[in-house]
C-alpha cells in the first residue's frame, strides 16, 4: 500500500472539512485507538467495488436469502463504530480513535453517514459504517461477531447503494478479505475522476425507506 499522510491537529478538523477532505479524496486515520491526532490519507492506489460487478458467492447468496440476520439501517451508530474499533487477534491497533468517533458522530446526525447492521435474537452481531456524499458512499469500517455477518451487511449496503442510484463505493484500501466481492484497485487520478464522476450525482440511501425492513430476497433481487 502506498499513501501520502500528512499529519493534523485535531482541533482543525470539523464536519464540514471532513465532507471536503472526501471531495478532494482524502480521508483521516489515527495511529492508534489512543492517539489523540489523525492524519490525512490519500492512496495512490485506492480499492473500489464496481456496483455493477461485485461479486456474490452461491453459498453467501443462500445465507442472505436465508434471512438469518434481522437487517437494520441507521439504528445504532455509536455501537457500530464501537464495534469497528474493538481489538481483534488479528488487529491489535485500530485507527478509530476517540475523535474520528465525534466527528463521525456529528456526521452521523447530519445525515451524512450510515450504518447496516445485522442483529440476531436482539444482539448485535455484525455490521459496517460509512460516509455517504453525492452519488459515493466510502466504506470505513466493518465487524462482525457471528459467521457472515458483516458480509451480509455488504450485501445489504450494495444492494441498497445500487437501489439508490449511487454510482462508487469506495473501500480506500484493497484487502484479501473484500477482493472476493469484486474489489479492483486503481491509481489516483482515475479514481479522482471516477469520484468527480460520482460527485455530480446524488444517491438517495432511502430509496429504501430506513425503517421499512428489506428481506435478503429484495436484496438479492435488486443485485
Amino acid at each position: 500500500m502506498k499513501a501520502r499522510s500528512v499529519p493534523v491537529r485535531t482541533p482543525a478538523i470539523t464536519p464540514e472539512i471532513m465532507l471536503r477532505a472526501y471531495a478532494a479524496g482524502i480521508f483521516p486515520m489515527a495511529e492508534s485507538a489512543d492517539d489523540p491526532g489523525l492524519f490525512w490519507v490519500e492512496p495512490e492506489i485506492r480499492g473500489i467495488i464496481p456496483l455493477d460487478r461485485f461479486h456474490l458467492s452461491a453459498r453467501l447468496a443462500r445465507t442472505v436469502r436465508a434471512d438469518r440476520f434481522e437487517i437494520r439501517v441507521d439504528s445504532a451508530f455509536d455501537a457500530v463504530i464501537a464495534a469497528c474499533a474493538e481489538a481483534k487477534p488479528d488487529r491489535a491497533e485500530t485507527w478509530i480513535n476517540a475523535r474520528i468517533r465525534e466527528i463521525f458522530g456529528a456526521l452521523f446526525a447530519l445525515g451524512h453517514v450510515h450504518t447496516v447492521e445485522c442483529w440476531r435474537e436482539g444482539r448485535l452481531v455484525g455490521g459496517l459504517y460509512g460516509l455517504s456524499l453525492g452519488g459515493a458512499f466510502f466504506g470505513e469500517s466493518m465487524f462482525h461477531r457471528e459467521t457472515d455477518a458483516s458480509k451480509v451487511a455488504l450485501v445489504h449496503l450494495v444492494a441498497r447503494l445500487k437501489r439508490g442510484g449511487y454510482r462508487l463505493l469506495d473501500t480506500q484500501f484493497q484487502t484479501g478479505h473484500l477482493a472476493q466481492f469484486g474489489t479492483i484497485e486503481i491509481p489516483r487520478d482515475d479514481y479522482r475522476h471516477l469520484l468527480d464522476e460520482a460527485l455530480r450525482h446524488r444517491g438517495d440511501w432511502n430509496a429504501w425507506p430506513a425503517s421499512a425492513p428489506v428481506s435478503g430476497r429484495e436484496a438479492l433481487a435488486q443485485l
